[in-house]
């Protein structure tokens, strides 16, 4: 091999040496490092405890409590209108909507002239017809007995007639002409008597035409009295004026629409209720429903809060529950009626009172729960499901929820009297988590 060529291969060789070198240097370097570090201290891993706040429970009977909503209306409320026509000559002095008027008070009068003279005239005619009949019924009587005397002449005079042709054909005493003039005086009386008969046939019928005259006179007395007692309204009950058109010489008409008047003195709420609470909750009296008829049993009156929406802190009414009003087929909703008197519905202690037109929140009392276990809503999961605190571990168990109203939830099994139930908001805990049972209130368990 030639001096040239053996030069590279040193070089080359030179390089791996110099590489190894470096290496093998930069790995005793490193592991002398290693050896000069000091392992971390180990760390005891302690158990977190969560911080709750828990509640023992016993059963106990609570009263179901069923909330609706509903407005305020009075029950008797009447449209008062013209029932004849003229002019207003009177008006209340404080006709104005939102006035209160007394029973008895004028609230408006029609001129009642044209009534007044009607009422006269028909007046008048009556007292003429009973006149007629007492006028009849004396002449009735004189006829009778004048029918006695033209009875008693009739039989004079053919008396005579027969006497005197007797005389003249037996014993020849007497005229013919004389026989013929006791024989037409005797006619006469016999005439006299026929039509007096028939004047006495004629009576009864006269007078009582003459009594249906005055029955159907007093019919238009009565119709004309009416008129003219109807030209004065008055206020049928104390009540307040909902709305007027009334202005003095104004001309009314019959059926036109004058005073609304609406009695404050009971207010009823009709609140709708689903149909499934009302069946499970509603006291219902039993058997107060004939057997033939297709309704509700009457509904205990119990006593109902009631509070005003726009101020449900504010002072609280009581009203009593009073019947089922109808049952809606669309939403499956059954209506009741709630009254509250007006004494009641006034607060003692001042402020506002309940009046038609406000929106209102019930509560109505219904049956009774018997043995559940009172629980806040929240301390209830949505898979009914509830936390027990046992030897300070945590346990979960289903439940069965009777009802939930407002912020509490009764639960009719699942649980035992005495146990510990957690009553902090926990999101997805662990099963026999340790717990840690803060004072109710504490700040901290607030997580």
């Amino acid at each position: 091999m030639k001096p040239s060529e053996q030069r590279p291969e040193k070089k080359v060789l030179f390089r791996i040496a110099v590489c190894v070198l470096v290496i093998a240097a930069g790995f005793v370097g490193m592991q002398t490092l290693a050896g000069m570090k000091k392992p971390p201290a180990e760390v005891v891993q302690k158990e977190r405890a969560l911080k709750v706040q828990v509640e023992q429970v016993f059963p106990e009977d609570v009263p179901v409590f069923i909330v609706g909503y509903g407005e305020a209306r009075v029950v008797n409320e009447v449209s008062i209108s013209a029932e004849v026509s003229g002019r207003l000559v009177e008006v209340h002095p404080d006709a104005v909507a939102g006035a209160q008027v007394e029973i008895g008070d004028l609230l408006f009068r029609i001129d009642d002239r044209d009534y007044r003279a009607a009422h006269e005239e028909t007046l008048a005619a009556v007292r003429q017809m009973e006149n007629t009949i007492l006028r009849l019924e004396k002449q009735w009587r004189a006829d009778r007995d004048r029918l006695k005397i033209l009875e008693r002449n009739r039989d004079l005079a053919e008396t005579e007639y027969l006497r005197l042709k007797r005389l003249y054909e037996k014993d020849s005493v007497g005229t013919r002409s004389g026989v013929e003039t006791a024989e037409q005086k005797w006619n006469a009386a016999v005439d006299q008597v026929a039509q007096m008969d028939e004047t006495l046939i004629l009576y009864p019928i006269r007078i009582q035409e003459t009594r249906h005259g005055l029955e159907g006179a007093k019919a238009r007395l009565q119709m004309a009295s009416s008129r003219l007692e109807r030209c004065t309204v008055r206020a049928p009950y104390t009540a307040r004026i909902k709305s007027v058109k009334l202005e003095p010489g104004q001309y009314v008409s019959p059926g036109m629409e004058l005073v609304r008047l609406a009695d404050d003195s009971v207010l009823e709420i009709q609140v709708s209720l689903d149909s499934r609470d009302a069946r499970r909750w509603l006291r219902f009296e039993q058997g107060t429903v004939a057997s033939r008829s297709a309704w509700f049993d009457k509904l205990q009156p119990v006593r109902c809060e009631i509070r005003w929406t726009e101020d449900p802190g504010g002072h609280v009414w009581q009203g009593r529950l009073d019947r089922v009003v109808r049952f809606n087929e669309q939403t499956r909703t059954l209506t009741v009626a709630v009254r509250i008197t007006g004494s009641d519905a006034v607060p003692l202690s001042g402020g506002l009172p309940l009046v038609e037109g406000m929106f209102c929140k019930v509560r109505i009392p219904g049956i009774v729960l018997q043995g559940v276990y009172r629980l806040p809503r929240w301390a209830v999961s949505f898979d009914d499901t509830v936390y027990l605190a046992k030897e300070r571990r945590l346990k979960t168990v289903a439940v069965k929820v009777a009802r939930i109203q407002g912020e509490e939830t009764l639960v009719s099994e699942g649980l035992q009297p005495g146990d510990t139930v957690v009553t902090t908001r926990l999101v997805d805990p662990l099963e026999n988590a340790l717990l840690e049972i803060v004072p109710t209130g504490d700040e901290e368990s607030k997580s």
